[in-house]
């Protein structure tokens, strides 16, 4: 048996419920991992309000480490005993044990904790695509500036970070001074507080009228069209989520007008698809934590029976960094 959280139709918070659930033994392909904490990421509120629907009854959760209990057929990567950690669909996370596919685990390094392996994986693997994979057709070279929204999230401080090593001018968004303050500790170049500034007109300010190579926007319906503005010609507009909303429809003729730009909506999964692209990016961000060079901060900690709490601050924007349950 295990203790889950389970929501049996969609809705706000109070959707949230723990119950107790029977744990088999894993199939072909398949482990099962013993959770020592669990990450929380805004895709595991799109689950619960059904903007990304599931089949009731259902547990969410994406990314967490712990130790393997069992390996089903077939799995050669991974062995009982295996500090582990992973980000992989399908939902299911919020829970003691489980049993998932195998593809997208890994081997957790010794040097990384089980709480800074649940916090990191599926926010870490975002920026690793972001900074290496999702580039402008001109690409990126150090000293070029990029625009990323919500960057005193948990995303946006892995990002701040890493692009600072890779000695890119990232200008962070935030929605309060306080946060502005933390992402330019992180490494942002430069933060605007989009609810006292007009970023667009701050983002030319800093690239003396020329704009940048690309934005990185997982806000979504509020920053999409100023976002728009703050591009050079080729510019390339990457969407990775919508936390204020989904963007709506827009003429495909306003890119050309705007200066030919390129649009993008990616999704973690389509990059770790496979379990070699998988161990690939989570390579390069053990690497990068390990070096020091990226530091995982884990500002919020619930118990896994406070997780309709851990919800509401999520939403209300309340929280920084990366937020962990906890077993």
């Amino acid at each position: 048996m295990s203790l889950a959280v389970q929501i049996r139709q969609h809705g706000g918070p109070e959707e949230l419920h723990i119950v107790d659930v029977t744990v088999g033994e894993p199939g072909p392909g398949e482990i099962r991992i013993r959770h020592h904490a669990i990450g929380l990421n805004f895709i595991d509120v799109y689950h619960r309000t059904g903007l990304y629907p599931l089949n009731m009854p259902a547990t969410i959760g994406m990314e967490g480490a712990g130790v393997v209990e069992a390996v089903g057929e077939g799995v050669a990567h991974l062995k009982v005993g295996d500090r582990a950690a992973y980000a992989s669909q399908p939902p299911g996370a919020y829970c003691e044990v489980r049993v998932m596919p195998a593809k997208c685990v890994c081997k957790l390094p010794d040097a990384i904790s089980f709480e800074t392996g649940a916090a990191m994986m599926l926010k870490g693997l975002t920026a690793q695509y972001l900074l290496k994979k999702t580039l402008p057709v001109e690409g990126l070279q150090p000293g070029d500036h990029v625009l990323f929204h919500a960057a005193a999230g948990g995303v946006g401080l892995i990002a701040s970070q890493w692009a600072k090593a890779l000695g890119l001018q990232l200008i962070g968004t935030a929605g309060t001074d306080a946060k502005c303050q933390l992402a330019l500790a992180n490494g942002a170049a430069h933060a605007i507080n989009y609810n006292t500034e007009d970023f667009a007109a701050r983002v030319k300010e800093i690239t003396g009228g020329k704009g940048v190579k690309v934005v990185y926007d997982s806000v979504g319906k509020d920053t999409w069209d100023k976002s728009l503005e703050c591009l050079r010609p080729f510019g390339l507009m990457a969407s990775f989520g919508n936390a204020s909303g989904p963007v709506a429809p827009f003429a495909p003729g306003s890119l050309g007008a705007k200066g030919s730009l390129y649009v993008t909506r990616q999704t973690l999964f389509t990059h770790i698809a496979t379990r070699e692209s998988t161990q690939a990016m989570a390579d390069d961000l053990f690497a990068v934590v390990a070096s020091g060079q990226v530091k995982i901060h884990i500002d919020q900690r619930y118990p896994l029976a406070d997780v309709q709490q851990a919800h509401r601050d999520l939403e209300a924007r309340k929280t920084t960094g990366c937020t962990i349950l906890t077993l």
